[in-house]
């Protein structure tokens, strides 16, 4: 059956590959990002009479959030799936990094996604049906030195999906939750920001270095959204950390300890080389 689906952050990485995966199988597609308009080719082509349309949307303005609400009810009448996708990157220690980093990653990554969830749920409910799927991170259940910021957003984004999951059950309303581990987008190019630059030199290797792009992390997420899953773990190496940290915890802590060792070797360094040591 063909569903109705809104992408947050969809001309690009993550969001980008996950509207291709629906857009091809014919479903309908609303990419939303923040340009005005995109240029020729950033949309993926729909198939099997599906549609795939865009609309800008500033994650972090209400108002925006309304107007795609209106969108989909005058346009479709109404939606089956909203995927809250957007997302930016950010890390450091927590003496390094300034407050104002903190405001702008909650702003997005944490408020964006609740104010999706807050405008769109009482059509869900209307409908009695509809899926919240709102992308989290692996950071967001283990979480390694130096990504307090980060790794704070992602693990409240995996709460909130957890409370609505209960919440709007009685509703006929499903939620999940997806967790990737690091893979091959433009994260690490576009929307990085860190004032620390020792982590931000790491966070950017850790993208590029990834075995797994976002096609295939994509593909492997709608097919456990498919399966009805609310949890979703698309990288096993991910999924093998979070088993650490459930049930080996004393092993999942020294080997987070060697890691925070690690920064600070790697931050002296940085400093003796910059003469600030």
């Amino acid at each position: 059956m063909t569903q109705r689906i809104l992408v947050t952050g969809g001309t690009s990485g993550f969001g980008k590959a996950l509207a291709q995966v629906y857009a091809a199988r014919g479903d309908k597609v609303l990419v939303t990002d923040l340009a005005a308009d995109v240029g020729a080719g950033v949309l993926p082509l729909a198939s099997g009479g599906g549609e795939v349309a865009y609309l800008q949307l500033d994650v972090r303005e209400t108002e925006a959030w309304l107007q795609a609400l209106a969108w989909v009810e005058g346009r479709w009448g109404g939606l089956d799936l909203l995927l809250n996708n957007a997302g930016v990157g950010a890390g450091g220690r927590i003496d390094v990094v300034p407050l104002a980093d903190w405001d702008w990653i909650i702003a997005i990554n944490l408020l964006g996604v609740v104010k999706g969830c807050r405008v769109f749920t009482p059509l869900f409910k209307r409908q009695g049906s509809g899926r919240i799927v709102n992308v989290a991170s692996m950071a967001g259940l283990v979480h390694p030195p130096a990504m307090g910021s980060y790794s704070s957003v992602k693990a409240a984004v995996v709460a909130l999906s957890e409370t609505l999951l209960h919440e709007l059950a009685p509703f006929g309303v499903e939620v999940s939750v997806v967790c990737p581990s690091f893979f091959r987008t433009n994260l690490d190019r576009s929307i990085l920001r860190g004032s620390d630059p020792t982590m931000e030199q790491s966070g950017a290797r850790l993208v590029s270095d990834a075995r797994t792009g976002a096609e295939t992390t994509a593909a492997r997420t709608v097919e456990a959204l498919d399966k009805g899953r609310y949890l979703v773990l698309p990288h096993p190496q991910g999924a093998l950390a979070y088993r650490a940290k459930r049930f080996a915890p004393a092993l999942y802590h020294r080997a987070m300890k060697r890691a925070g060792r690690r920064v600070a070797v790697k931050a002296a360094e940085r400093d003796a080389a910059a003469g600030r040591g």
